[in-house]
């Protein structure tokens, strides 16, 4: 049997994190449980009205945010916020499939250019390592706001 699965990010600021993964990857914020969102609506406003209808304190709206692919297919990415800093490499980390099925400079350039794009939304960039056929295909190491690596690759 096949399970499904759900990432979980531990983040100094839930809600900033997750609308940065959410730019990185075209996931969608989905609505608060028996909201259903028009087409359009605002998901982080549809949140802050229902937890202040369900009486969460202002003070803990930020306590958590998740993702979901919206063709249902990905898993869900869950943040929670959480008191300390990170302090050491994740030992998992994303590889974001940015130039599937591309190859050499054309390959590269594709990641360079969505590696600007990251960078624009508040990542880093942390080296890049060239193609080494036939075992590497190249691939950018990145670092999202919070410091959690990543590859382009």
């Amino acid at each position: 049997m096949i399970r499904q699965i759900q990432i979980t990010f531990d983040a100094r600021d839930p809600r900033a994190l997750s609308l940065f993964w959410r730019e990185v990857l075209g996931y969608v914020i989905p609505g608060p449980p028996g909201v259903d969102l028009p087409e359009g609506a605002d998901p982080l406003a549809a949140w802050d009205g229902f937890l202040e209808q369900v009486g969460v304190p202002e003070a803990e709206r930020n306590s958590s945010s998740a993702l979901e692919d919206p063709q249902g297919r990905g898993p869900r990415l869950f943040f929670q916020q959480v008191p300390e800093d990170k302090v050491a490499k994740n030992r998992v980390h994303l590889d974001v499939r940015a130039a599937p099925g591309l190859r050499g400079q054309e390959r590269m350039g594709t990641l360079e250019a969505e590696c600007e794009r990251l960078v624009a939304l508040g990542a880093a960039r942390v080296r890049r390592h060239e193609p080494d056929p036939p075992m590497e295909e190249g691939f950018i190491v990145m670092t999202d706001p919070e410091g959690n690596e990543f590859c382009l690759d």
